[in-house]
Parts: structure tokens; sequence; C-alpha cells
């Protein structure tokens, strides 16, 4: 997947694609003005940006993702960590419990997921 970099705007308004694609390019003026209080012609103007950088596409009218909305978080999580970390997650984890504390639930979630990795690197 190549980089795809948006900004926090940008991040807004490819949610409400995300939470209601397929969606018209009508009906996504409408949900941004709501969400957001974007005139039509903004709505058109970022869709058009996000859809160079393609991320979403607007065919007949209709707006659909091109990347899904975890695998482009994905991808700003690993950009985050490699290059405010040297790629260590287990950095990244020290830096963030350092100022916030992590929850029981937060420490089961990560053992989880740990875990998951232990049972793929088996198989």
């Amino acid at each position: 997947m190549k980089d795809i970099q948006i900004g926090t705007a940008e991040s807004k308004f490819a949610d409400i694609i995300w939470a209601n694609e397929p969606v018209t390019s009508s009906h996504l003026a409408k949900l941004s003005e709501e969400a957001i209080g974007w005139k039509k012609s903004t709505s058109f103007t970022v869709l058009k940006r996000l859809c160079k950088k393609e991320l979403f596409k607007n065919e007949n009218g209709t707006v659909t993702s091109l990347v899904t909305r975890g695998d482009f978080y994905s991808l700003c999580g690993e950009k985050f960590v490699d290059e405010g970390f040297g790629g260590s997650l287990p950095a990244f984890v020290a830096a963030f419990s350092t100022r916030r504390r992590l929850s029981q639930k937060q420490i089961e979630e990560i053992e989880r997921v740990l875990q998951e990795h232990r049972e793929d690197q088996d198989d």
C-alpha cells in the first residue's frame, strides 16, 4: 500500500465516507455539512483531493473506498512508530505508558494481540 497522508479535516471527511459507503456524492455533501459544517463545494474539493490520493473513488456519483479505514490507520500507526521510535513498538508503548497509565483492559488486549502473533509464528 502506498503512503497516503491526509490532514485532520480530510481525516474527518474520510471517516464520514467510511461510515456511510457506498454513498452518493450529493448525500456525502449533506452529511459533511451536518457533521463538520462544510459547504457542498468544499466537500467536492476535498473528495477530489482524496480520490487523487487514491484513498477513495467516485464513479458515476457514488463514492467508495479504495483503502479500508483499518488499513489506512494501520499504515498511519506504522509510519508514526517508524519515524518517531525507530520502528520499535516496545519503545512506543514504553513512551506512551509513562504519561498515561494503561488500564487493565488495555494490558489484556495487548497481551491477547501478542499471543495471537506468537500463535501465528508457531504455524
